[in-house]
């Protein structure tokens, strides 16, 4: 049996239909008696498909392999082009294609599944699965132990062009038997703590969590598993948890770019915004904001800082009096606050033994910042380290992220003066000069962004925090608004002259964590 006659070769460009054919029995008739649909006329849907069943090539293997033998019809490109806008926009920006290489990439995208399937059930001994590799130019990879007959087979599919056949020692029910022996010994799920790499031709145990990393039984368990098999953490230290809007993040962990609200003497509350972690030298974690916030006219007492103040009013830091730690003369513009007794709770990392995470910044897409959206869109960014001022230039594109806000009518939320309609979130732009002892950017930014991080987007390095600028409230609509950053560099050296250096204060690129960080 093969299948050599499994498809019906169409253009996928044009107005024709991408159709599987029925399968054959031993004597090379179709099961069943449903015929394979051929070419559609220009303007129509390829054959129908049965009563109550699903039509297109999303359809599972069991109607092509079903008891009746009934056809697996696929869709034209340019049907597939016209219901998947984003996905076609995506293949173009990412890999610069044309919108017809694109529309072919994803009708071949669709034939894939129901093929995977088909082979899977025809050649159980050969066929060790398949996966679509866009780098390499849209091309359906499809792994087997004997190439020779998955190469006669898929001969005749749809855009056989971009069809490739290689080579594994392993087949995928193989790989499926072997991931279910290994979940067995570690009393583990197949398929969610084991699973199958098809690239890779092997298995994988996630640990973290079900199976822990120093598991007595998992060496021997990758050893017996009989193909290549490795453990790899489920979550590695690494990773990076998505964004949030800066208003609403009362979740850990703390990262720059957070709202924080600050009762004032009279009775007030002003608004302004994390700028990075700083630890010290035992460990002990701080955040980073500006000094002109907790320090001046209003703020003669000791400020305390909390997310969301109008509600849920969640605890974030407290000004230090011993030693002090903030100052309000730019560019010396800086408060490091300790947290509020308890409140590292809530903002650490959970504690997970071995792991050592990240140091975040919040990127929040706005309307303003018109791509930040076509890739990637709202995340968090790693911090790496910081630049020092002198080593910064002009000419640089940098980020900043703010969480200055005017609630709207009716809305209950703490007003940090920044106008009705403007956005809160991660604005980029261009430094223009370091004329004022700080970091000069042309990005928009309002009262409420006071402390927020100035960083590089591409290696997430640590420039600023943000001071002052020009006058402004409501939607950005000056291309040329200017504002300025206390260097990073700056604040640092600045805090640990005052405090003789011996807590030695450095930017945090790991946690918060409820536990220090060793030195």
């Amino acid at each position: 049996m093969t299948i050599a006659g499994l498809a019906t070769a169409a253009c996928l460009l044009g107005a024709t239909a991408v159709v599987l054919a029925p399968r054959l029995d031993t004597d090379g008739t179709p099961v069943g008696t449903t015929p394979v649909a051929g070419t559609a006329p220009a303007g129509t849907d390829a054959t129908p498909a049965e009563p109550g069943s699903t039509t297109g090539l999303g359809a599972r293997a069991s109607r092509s392999a079903g008891p009746t033998g009934a056809a697996v019809t696929a869709r034209p490109a340019g049907a597939v082009a016209k219901d998947t806008p984003a996905s076609m926009s995506y293949l173009r920006d990412r890999y610069r294609v044309s919108p017809d290489d694109a529309a072919r990439r994803l009708a071949l995208q669709e034939q894939s599944a129901p093929l995977a399937a088909r082979l899977a059930e025809e050649f159980p001994d050969t066929y060790a699965g398949m996966w679509l590799d866009q780098a390499a130019g849209g091309v359906l990879t499809i792994a087997a132990t004997r190439t020779d007959p998955l190469r006669a087979a898929v001969a005749g599919v749809p855009d056989a062009a971009h069809v490739r056949v290689v080579p594994a020692r392993h087949s995928l029910r193989q790989l499926t038997e072997a991931a279910a022996r290994v979940a067995g010994t570690l009393d583990a799920t197949a398929g969610t703590d084991v699973i199958v790499d098809e690239q890779a031709n092997g298995v994988v145990v996630l640990t973290g969590d079900v199976v822990d990393a120093a598991d007595a039984r998992l060496a021997a368990a990758l050893g017996g598993a009989g193909v290549p098999a490795r453990a790899r953490a489920r979550l590695s230290g690494a990773a990076v948890p998505k964004a949030c809007d800066p208003r609403y993040c009362a979740k850990a962990p703390m990262r720059g770019g957070i709202r924080l609200d600050v009762p004032r003497d009279d009775g007030t509350v002003g608004g302004c915004t994390s700028g990075f972690n700083v630890r010290s030298r035992s460990g002990e974690s701080f955040v980073l904001t500006a000094g002109h916030c907790v320090v001046g006219g209003r703020h003669q007492q000791v400020d305390r800082t909390w997310h969301q103040f109008l509600g849920p009013k969640v605890p974030v830091g407290v000004e230090s009096t011993s030693p002090v730690l903030a100052e309000n003369a730019f560019p010396y513009d800086y408060a490091v606050i300790p947290y509020q007794p308890g409140a590292l709770d809530r903002w650490a990392y959970p504690r997970r033994p071995g792991t050592n995470p990240v140091s975040l910044v919040n990127y929040w897409c706005v309307p303003d910042n018109p791509r930040c959206t076509d890739e990637q869109g709202s995340r968090d960014v790693a911090v790496t380290g910081y630049v020092a001022a002198n080593a910064i230039q002009v000419g640089w594109i940098v980020c900043a992220t703010g969480s200055a806000y005017t609630p709207k009518a009716g809305e209950t939320y703490v007003d940090s003066g920044a106008g009705a309609g403007y956005i809160p979130g991660t604005r980029c732009g261009e430094i223009t000069g370091r004329g004022s002892g700080g970091i000069d950017v042309r990005i928009c930014a309002r009262p409420g962004d006071s402390g927020g991080p100035l960083f590089t987007e591409s290696d997430g390095k640590a420039l600023g925090i943000l001071s002052n600028g020009d006058p402004g409230q409501g939607p950005c609509t000056n291309p040329n608004e200017h504002n300025s950053y206390a260097p990073v560099s700056t604040v640092l050296d600045r805090v640990n002259s005052r405090t003789g250096g011996t807590l030695g204060f450095q930017l945090s690129t790991l946690g918060p964590l409820l536990s220090p960080i060793a030195p």
